[in-house]
């Protein structure tokens, strides 16, 4: 399946099995680029573009980058693996749910939903869609 397939299906299976599940979106980090979105609300474009720039710092900014660096020096590590896979946050009427692809780490998923979502369900939901990636 090709990668545009791919993103279409990952979209309509987080909004078909995320709880309060408001949009999602595919991030390929290697550009800073939205690949595709799928929200029940309109936005603005230039926000959904931002919240694919934002998820690229957040797994690849010079900060993140250093702290995963003293890691693998603490621990003896030589790989070139990452540390964070999954960021969840809080904001003021939502939550955020950013998760990297573990076998190909320049796509990460975006996931949004109502702060009333249920914390642990949204991560057993949003992770079961999201390792689809992986055999696709």
């Amino acid at each position: 399946m090709n990668i545009a397939k791919a993103v279409e299906v990952l979209l309509k299976e987080f909004r078909r099995d995320v709880p309060d599940y408001l949009a999602s979106g595919i991030v390929d980090m290697s550009t800073g680029m939205l690949l595709e979105i799928d929200t029940v609300e309109n936005h603005p474009r230039e926000m959904m573009e931002l919240l694919a720039a934002t998820t690229a710092d957040l797994f690849q900014g010079k900060a993140v980058t250093q702290i995963e660096d003293l890691w693998k020096e603490a621990r003896g590590v030589s790989d070139s693996k990452h540390y964070f896979h999954e960021m969840l946050i809080y904001s003021e009427n939502l939550v955020h749910l950013f998760m990297r692809s573990k076998t190909s780490p320049d796509i990460a998923a975006v996931i949004v939903c109502n702060q009333g979502v249920n914390a642990g369900m949204l991560l057993v939901q949003a992770r079961q869609v999201f390792k689809r990636l992986d055999t696709m």
